[in-house]
């Protein structure tokens, strides 16, 4: 049976499993909104649909997999809002849809654990938001849904090198505020498993074994490179664009035992000494 993935917004998460699923013979549409995007993508093997005007309902006719990498907006889901009615009419013949949400929409716990189960409370404007997305799949009748709770997302191009050895990385305090993280690979790799082994209504928390504190992050990235230790700012003094700062508005501590009960997985990257370590030598092979 022939495997075809429509991927909504499809950005670097993606993109990383696509690169996964392409050499085994899938075919993958992905919606972008910039037309060099697009060529960039056509390029990796993906067949780009520029969003909103390109062929969607083509792509969903052959589709027998779905993800939602975009991201919600005022007004609602941004995909929902053009083709709900589409998505509904082919959730019968649909294998797998994918939802990409993020751990924002547990809320703030003070620095402990949560899981899949924790009653949702997000107190971040973009954590409503997430979760009014989801609940906006959800209400999809017959949709194999599978919700992807993501933390902070870091990999290729999205590391704290470059910012340590421009001089402008800096170790922001915050006492006790830790973070969730995780690599891009592992991303991929769960999306996979979930695809391989689909469990519709399954809600699973992406990140990593070691919830850490953000300076000790961009202390470690300092030591890899042999630089001295960036300056420590007290998080009230920082100069935070707002959308940084509301990161620091939550404080938890997630928990990923599902993905590795149900999926089977073993992280590539279990914490940022390992994820850092490997994008460090990516770079310099």
């Amino acid at each position: 049976m022939e495997k075809t993935l429509l991927s909504f917004g499809h950005g670097y998460s993606a993109r990383a499993l696509a690169r996964r699923l392409l050499p085994q013979g899938w075919t993958v549409f992905g919606t972008t909104r910039n037309p060099d995007k697009a060529r960039a993508l056509r390029a990796e093997g993906v067949t780009p649909i520029l969003w909103p005007d390109g062929d969607v309902r083509v792509a969903l006719s052959k589709a027998s997999h779905v993800l939602c990498s975009a991201g919600p907006e005022a007004e609602g889901d941004p995909v929902l809002a053009l083709f709900r009615e589409h998505i509904a009419r082919a959730a019968p013949r649909l294998t797998w849809v994918g939802y990409m949400s993020t751990t924002g929409v547990y809320g703030d716990f003070d620095g402990d654990w949560v899981d899949e189960d924790t009653p949702l409370a997000p107190s971040t404007r973009r954590g409503q938001l997430r979760l009014a997305a989801e609940r906006e799949w959800q209400s999809i009748d017959g949709l194999p849904l599978h919700i992807f709770r993501l933390a902070g997302i870091y990999g290729p191009g999205r590391g704290p090198f470059e910012k340590v050895r421009n001089g402008t990385a800096r170790r922001i305090i915050k006492p006790g505020q830790v973070f969730s993280r995780i690599h891009v690979d592992d991303i991929a790799q769960v999306l996979e498993a979930s695809i391989d082994r689909p469990e519709s209504r399954a809600i699973y928390n992406l990140c990593d074994d070691d919830p850490a504190p953000p300076q000790d992050v961009i202390g470690y990235a300092a030591e890899l490179l042999g630089l001295p230790q960036p300056e420590e700012v007290a998080f009230e003094k920082a100069d935070l664009t707002p959308m940084a700062r509301s990161f620091y508005a939550e404080n938890k501590r997630v928990r990923n035992d599902r993905i590795k009960s149900d999926l089977g997985i073993k992280l590539i990257h279990p914490d940022y000494r390992h994820g850092l370590r490997a994008l460090l030598a990516e770079e310099t092979s």
